[in-house]
């Protein structure tokens, strides 16, 4: 060390010293400050009005989420409402809500009128229905001449309905008498009094209708048929303006349904408060037979469409014509697997 530098370098540290500084040189890029240690300022929280069309097992991993704390550490203020599907697109066209978890064939129905509503997910891409009889009608040739309950017209209920009873032989629109009567829960009840003869329905009801005298004629969602029965769907100018909200709720979803998949007890006792069913040995059933339908990874696809563009098709132009890939988005499901949130 030369005479200049054995003078200058203790006057400088005498310098910065009196500044308040430090003699440590500083990161300068977001690698050195991550090696250093220096922790990613968390997100504020952000509210988001979450519709969800029917309460149904399906609608498990949100309710999940929201009890066990996952939307909050996503830094999600989740509030949950149950909004029923003739109601739901309205809904989150107008503003009301930032999410809607719902039938694909709704959203259809909707984006081919002109609205540009965006599938970012599909929790449950199979249909998950029981379709249960009365005790008259014990074969599916009994059900000629009955009434069939389904939710509205053109909603996914009555899509699979009309899907169902054909590959089981039976033509929807001459052998039986399709009849509009609401939720689901309706249509247990419809079931139930013998308003109608015939139904889909879903653990855990379909089981306490077996209990009261009803039974199933053919299980949907054993043929394993794409759609898309709950699926995410935001409006595409707020995902624009939110990505990484509409991210972090993502998110929660697929951590949801990993987290899941290992706490069988956590799922019955949120599904106990959810669903208002106190039988365990019903609920365990339940639980085993949805854990069945949802994916790891819940991306949204354009054959889980196929059904509605069939159906709704017939008797729409605007919907036969409508490219469904304008209205998918997989980009979000995408990097949750990416960075592995699917695995525990």
């Amino acid at each position: 060390m030369n005479a200049f530098a054995r003078i200058a370098l203790p006057i400088l540290a005498i310098l910065v010293s009196a500044c308040g500084g430090s003699t440590t040189p500083v990161a300068t890029n977001p690698t050195a400050a991550a090696v250093s240690g220096a922790a990613t300022p968390a997100p504020p929280t952000a509210k988001l009005i979450v519709g969800f069309s029917e309460i149904y097992e399906g609608t498990l991993p949100i309710w999940y989420a929201a009890d066990k704390g996952i939307f909050a550490k996503n830094a999600i203020d989740a509030d949950l409402r149950f909004i029923a599907s003739s109601t739901g697109i309205a809904a989150i066209l107008a503003g009301e809500i930032q999410v809607f978890q719902g039938g694909g064939s709704e959203t259809l129905s909707a984006n081919a009128a002109g609205s540009d509503l965006v599938l970012i997910g599909n929790l449950v891409p199979i249909y998950p229905y029981v379709f249960m009889a009365t005790a008259e009608v014990k074969t599916l040739n009994d059900l000629r001449g009955k009434k069939v309950g389904v939710s509205s017209p053109g909603s996914t209920s009555d899509i699979a309905t009309r899907i169902g009873l054909t590959k089981e032989g039976i033509d929807p629109n001459k052998d039986v008498s399709i009849v509009p009567v609401g939720s689901s829960q309706n249509r247990t009840a419809a079931l139930r009094s013998g308003a109608i003869q015939g139904g889909l329905d879903q653990p855990p009801f379909s089981i306490q209708l077996e209990a009261e005298g009803l039974h199933p004629l053919f299980d949907m969602a054993s043929l394993k048929l794409p759609v898309v029965n709950n699926g995410v769907i935001v409006q595409r100018t707020y995902m624009t303006a939110n990505r990484p909200v509409i991210q972090r709720y993502m998110d929660s979803l697929v951590q949801s349904v990993a987290a899941l998949r290992k706490d069988k007890a956590g799922a019955i006792a949120v599904m106990k408060k959810q669903l208002q069913v106190n039988d365990e040995a019903i609920l365990a059933r339940t639980y085993d037979y949805a854990m069945n339908l949802f994916p790891s990874l819940p991306y949204a696809k354009a054959d889980q469409l196929a059904d509605s563009v069939t159906v709704l098709g017939a008797t729409n132009e605007k919907v036969k014509s409508y490219d469904v890939k304008k209205m998918l988005d997989e980009s979000f499901v995408k990097s949750a697997a990416d960075r592995g949130l699917d695995k525990p």
